[in-house]
């Protein structure tokens, strides 16, 4: 091709003579084109969001359909970064990780299996007595309530009256699965998780650093090699001591209001300390539940409307105690988690895989955290996630 004779191929500046002397400043100067540049520049990026919301869809979709895989897999990998270092300990006695991680989930079965026990007649108890127990709470609810419903009733009357009489309604009666189906089916799932995720758990904790160390083998450096098991190390320390301490403040939490029960005069102290103990690894919506079913049961037990409400107000001060000074003066700032995010990853959780779910939202958002942490491309995010900072409280007050 000619030197002289003007390239119309061109993407980027079609319409330009490379051979003109006329430089841009120039009006008689050829322009160059760049309207496809710019088609082309947006095209890309259109493409690119279309990409990632695909993407995006892509993961969410598996996420919820993938479940029964995922829950699972999820505790499992909780529950491998708690009882690591206890595995790591006991191959440090010469005892070797696979009788390491048998005794550590033997230790977890038993403990489990003798709470449980301990607890089942209980539970077996006010499970039996239930529709009793709440057919009584609405009695006496109603009746605390019977001043409200008379003036609202009368309100609606004074609002209605003139108004043309509506047609009955016509009934419909909707059949449902019935209750002990529901029971059956809810405890054949429950069991079939339990053993997926103790199975897991044992191979987890079984391998105990083979993972790291075939990362550490296809890394190329020593100085890549160095830092990975800096990372692992530091990241697994973290989450380990996290979770070790957040089991730790909600059991004790759950011992201070036993003892509470018992003062009070509730019966089976032992088991509403458990479940505030479990209910708590639900931040906000567990201590919702256990204000509503200590009050609901001290209805029932107590004449006095008086002494039931203390039941659900002696909770209340403990978790305001353990929320507000006894969790922050452990888990420091580095592990502690903005009141939004949680709010956030509490309601993605329970979207996405429903009550199970809600129990491993915060401790998976506090892992994600502190890996963001200790990656340096991930920092922003984890600071992101985290609590203010001294500097950020002092500066929002001044403002």
């Amino acid at each position: 091709m000619d030197a002289s004779t003007p390239r119309d191929d061109s993407v980027l500046t079609p319409d330009v003579d490379p051979s003109a002397r006329a430089t841009p400043v120039d009006a008689a100067a050829p322009q160059p084109d760049l309207s496809r540049t710019g088609k082309a520049v947006e095209s890309s990026k259109a493409r690119s969001v279309g990409v990632t919301t695909l993407t995006v869809l892509a993961l969410l979709y598996t996420t919820y359909f993938a479940r029964p895989f995922l829950l699972p897999l999820a505790f499992a990998l909780l529950l491998n970064f708690l009882f690591s270092p206890v595995v790591r300990r006991l191959a440090r006695w010469h005892i070797r990780p696979p009788l390491g991680a048998g005794l550590v989930v033997l230790a977890l079965l038993g403990t489990l299996g003798l709470g449980g026990y301990e607890l089942s007649g209980p539970v077996q108890s006010w499970a039996e007595k239930a529709p009793e127990t709440l057919s009584t709470a609405q009695r006496k609810i109603r009746k605390l309530m019977r001043p409200i419903e008379r003036a609202s009733k009368q309100m609606e009357t004074a609002a209605t009256a003139g108004a043309p009489a509506t047609p009955a309604a016509r009934e419909v009666v909707v059949r449902q699965e019935s209750t002990v189906s529901k029971i059956v089916g809810i405890t054949q799932h429950f069991f079939a998780a339990a053993l997926e995720v103790v199975i897991l758990l044992y191979f987890l904790l079984a391998a105990g650093d083979l993972f790291l160390q075939k990362l550490i083998k296809v890394l190329p450096t020593q100085s890549d090699k160095k830092k990975a098991v800096e990372i692992a190390r530091e990241t697994e320390a973290s989450i380990s001591t996290y979770l070790l301490t957040a089991a730790s403040v909600n059991v004790g939490e759950g011992i201070v209001v036993s003892i509470a029960m018992y003062l009070l005069g509730m019966p089976n102290p032992l088991l509403w300390g458990a479940m505030v103990a479990l209910l708590e690894f639900i931040p906000y919506l567990g201590a919702a539940t256990a204000v509503a079913v200590l009050g609901v049961a001290a209805i029932t037990i107590f004449d006095s409307v008086g002494h039931a409400m203390l039941v659900p107000g002696a909770f209340l001060f403990v978790n305001i105690i353990q929320a507000n000074l006894v969790s922050p003066l452990l888990l420091g700032h580095r592990l502690a988690l903005n009141p939004v995010a949680i709010l956030v990853g509490l309601a993605f959780w329970f979207w996405i895989w429903g009550i199970p779910g809600a129990f491993v939202a915060v401790p998976l958002l506090a892992t994600f955290k502190i890996f963001c942490d200790h990656i340096q491309s991930l920092a922003a995010v984890g600071e992101f996630l985290g609590m203010r900072d001294d500097d950020e409280r002092r500066a929002t007050v001044r403002a």
